[in-house]
């Protein structure tokens, strides 16, 4: 029973991510992104921003792999994009990096689950 209170949750993102999102997720996600992204990261392949990396192809990307100019502490933290660690990231950024220059989270479990869905569906 304990096991289920602590994985559950991390489950059922895991589930909600690697299944196909639903248009409704994907558009809350957009949404989300437009909100509380965008201003910083890019989604059209090859476009850079000087604030953050871009984001096309991120869920299952090593952290620091693309051409933009990552924190030491994020070159360092050999992270793997995949969702449980996008999760974490996008909920406090410093806690789990400390040292990135990333100082945006993203507090609502719901608004997180619907970006990491939206930023899955975005392949080159």
């Amino acid at each position: 029973m304990q096991m289920n209170r602590v994985f559950g949750p991390l489950l059922t993102l895991t589930l909600a991510v690697a299944g196909s999102a639903d248009a409704q997720e994907l558009d809350a996600g957009a949404r989300f992104f437009k909100q509380r992204c965008q201003a910083c990261h890019s989604l059209t392949p090859g476009k850079n921003s000087p604030a953050g990396p871009n984001l096309v192809g991120v869920v299952g990307r090593a952290s620091a792999a693309t051409d933009f100019k990552y924190s030491a502490a994020l070159k360092a933290s050999g992270l793997t994009w995949d969702v449980a660690t996008l999760d974490q990231f996008l909920a406090a950024p410093a806690k789990l990096v400390p040292g990135t220059r990333m100082a945006i989270g993203v507090p609502n479990g719901e608004q997180r689950k619907e970006i990491i869905a939206y930023l899955a569906s975005v392949t080159n």
